[in-house]
């Protein structure tokens, strides 16, 4: 399992728990974290079907399998929210195919080691070679792509863009999760209307 889903031993543990629970169900793991506060724990799960994207409802019944499965385990000493999503539009990228999934698109990723003198880099996804993250990154204003090993990446997530924006809403759209009759004509300034 990639240290981008689960990073410390903790949410290690709670892959090996939750995971196959989510995966029976037909859904895939894209990352675990138990957040704590000074207040309270919050173990956050984020999933998705194998072709992207969640409902709310699913989400509720992948929280109600995987409450009962931690009931049974009980790894977490105190008291903790759980909170199960979607990873979103701008959603972290933990395994490998989502760097391919999500090429031509904008990223930041970290590496747990300095490479070539920095450990950020921000640039435009370029797929996947073998086990490489290939990524098109500014160098003194020329465009260049980059491997990294995806065992060197400590993190990596999608930059918010119009252009994902526009991408995630036409999905959703063609899936048939955004109903549009559920909507409002959209008034312009010179008082026409837009479907």
């Amino acid at each position: 399992m990639s240290d981008l889903i689960a990073k410390t031993a903790i949410d290690r543990r709670m892959a090996e728990i939750v995971g196959p629970v989510i995966e029976g169900m037909g859904f895939e793991l894209v990352r675990v974290r138990l957040m704590s506060s000074t207040k309270s724990k919050t173990l956050q799960i984020m999933a998705e079907r194998p072709e992207g994207g969640i409902e709310v409802d699913e989400c509720a019944e992948i929280s109600t399998a995987v409450s009962a499965i931690l009931d049974v385990e009980d790894p977490i000493e105190d008291e903790y929210t759980l909170e199960v999503s979607s990873p979103g539009i701008d959603r972290p990228l933990t395994r490998l195919k989502d760097f391919e999934t999500f090429e031509g698109y904008e990223a930041k990723i970290e590496t747990t080691e300095m490479i070539d003198g920095r450990r950020r880099f921000k640039g435009e996804l370029a797929g996947v070679e073998g086990d490489e993250v290939l990524l098109s990154i500014d160098n003194n204003g020329e465009d260049v792509t980059i491997g990294l090993n995806f065992d060197w990446l400590s993190d990596a997530k999608l930059v918010l863009t119009d252009d994902l924006i526009r991408e995630m809403l036409r999905q959703r759209k063609e899936s048939g999760a955004i109903d549009e009759t559920q909507f409002d004509d959209i008034e312009t300034d010179d008082g026409s209307s837009e479907d």
